[in-house]
């Protein structure tokens, strides 16, 4: 005789992985609760991809309005104001956050809005009772990690920046990847002076090598500073309110806000896993096979909690495979192959499948097409800003292992690409298209 269970499954988290697995199990026939302490939408939503992208669109109009004047657009006395853009944007992620609630209780799941702790193999403590379930889903994300240093509280995380009472005169970003990248831009194009603070001699590890030194030439010509090399030793405040960041190798460096982002690491603190008799990687993140199962049968976890691939789309193709999987008798799993990524840094940019330097090091014979130019608009805007644009092809093959983009809509673009990368076109078949002209995308199939 089976056992009943108050749910068949219960998920720890509702961001994208976690609303994605409760409706299709849901949908399925399963009886699903979800557990949220924050908001409904999870940190893409809510404090991630979404109001920053806003704050970007924003933050861009600085140069479209100087440029506009060379497009015969007389603008006069235009002016920013913080607060106005703050607050659409954090009315807009109230929105989602309704629209994502809406969707969840359309397909009967149960929210419950308090933190809930594994105490067992089939069984959560939330808001003060025990129930009980006959699958649990760990999609609890990752948060922003905050470097060990005196006066580290002295700063303030992605999450904080979408909440500033007022705009800095002199940030300081600590970190290279994409988050410090992107809020440099944003704050730049806002007026503030913007230092990024790195502990390596690189920012963007990962992407291309050529598209991330465009990125630091552009950023440099664009005013913001970087400091590499230059570990934290401690944060001061000073009397007159400002920050005092003392670094490694050089200089203290003045500030009115610093800002941290130096990774993101899951969230499985105090959740009582290893009472399950789950176990957690080094980092903490939850161990898995291919099926998102953890080391104890009836736990499962998806999206950052795993520290597989931390993307929202990744995290929501994970939770629909669980579901399908173990709700709807479809086994399926993610194919973590060619998984396309950008950076909304000011430019963008995008990369997908193999840099040159991977491509080298796996394939030997490669060859590599690049297009170095000037964006047209960015030629009558006399903005010497130039964009560049790679493919790296399997010389054997004459298979397109890697694009690499940087400027602007360089992500829009990016998309189709990495449909054709991930279809293993060669770069025969990319030559056979005909251009669309006069766009920066031509670019891509005029490659010589």
């Amino acid at each position: 005789m089976t056992r009943s269970y108050d749910y068949d499954l219960f998920v720890i988290g509702a961001g994208s992985g976690g609303v994605r697995a409760a409706r299709v199990a849901a949908a399925h026939g399963a009886r699903v609760a979800v557990a949220e302490e924050h908001k409904v939408g999870g940190t893409c939503v809510i404090r991630g991809c979404v109001p920053k992208k806003l704050l970007v669109y924003g933050a861009h109009f600085a140069e479209d309005l100087e440029d506009a004047r060379r497009f015969g657009w007389e603008i006069e006395g235009a002016t920013f104001n913080w607060g106005t853009l703050r607050d659409n944007v954090l009315a807009e992620v109230e929105r989602l956050n309704g629209l994502y609630t809406q969707t969840l209780q359309n397909h009967s799941v149960e929210i419950i809005h308090d933190r809930a702790v594994v105490t067992g193999p089939n069984m959560v403590s939330v808001g003060g009772r025990e129930v009980s379930a006959g699958k649990i889903l760990i999609a609890v994300g990752a948060r922003p990690q905050v470097p060990d240093c005196p006066g580290n509280e002295l700063g303030i995380t992605s999450n904080d920046a979408f909440h500033l009472e007022k705009l800095p005169k002199r940030i300081v970003i600590a970190g290279g990847g994409y988050i410090a990248n992107e809020f440099a831009g944003i704050f730049n194009e806002f007026g503030a002076d913007v230092t990024i603070v790195n502990r390596s001699d690189q920012i963007l590890r990962g992407y291309d090598e050529q598209i991330r030194d465009r990125l630091l030439q552009i950023s440099m010509t664009k005013g913001i500073q970087f400091r590499f090399n230059a570990p934290f030793r401690k944060v001061e405040k000073k009397a007159n309110g400002s920050l005092s960041v003392h670094l490694g190798g050089g200089d203290p460096v003045d500030c009115d806000i610093l800002m941290f982002a130096t990774g993101r690491v899951p969230n499985t603190d105090g959740l009582g896993l290893e009472a399950a008799g789950v176990e957690l990687n080094a980092d903490g993140a939850v161990k898995v096979d291919e099926h998102s199962q953890s080391t104890c049968p009836s736990i499962y976890a998806v999206g950052d909690v795993t520290n597989r691939v931390q993307l929202t789309p990744v995290a929501i193709r994970e939770g629909q495979a669980f579901a399908d999987t173990v709700f709807g008798g479809k086994p399926s799993t993610v194919s973590y192959d060619c998984i396309p990524s950008a950076v909304f840094s000011h430019p963008p940019l995008g990369g997908v499948g193999m840099t040159e330097a991977e491509a080298r090091n796996r394939l030997g014979a490669v060859k590599v097409y690049t297009s170095d130019f000037r964006p047209m608009k960015n030629v009558l805007a006399e903005r010497n800003e130039r964009a560049l644009y790679k493919l790296v092809v399997d010389d054997t093959t004459q298979r397109v292992v890697g694009a690499h983009l940087i400027g602007p809509d360089a992500p829009e673009i990016l998309q189709m690409v990495a449909v054709a990368v991930k279809a293993r076109l060669t770069k025969a078949q990319f030559d056979d298209c005909v251009a669309i002209h006069p766009t920066m995308a031509e670019e891509l199939v005029l490659l010589k």
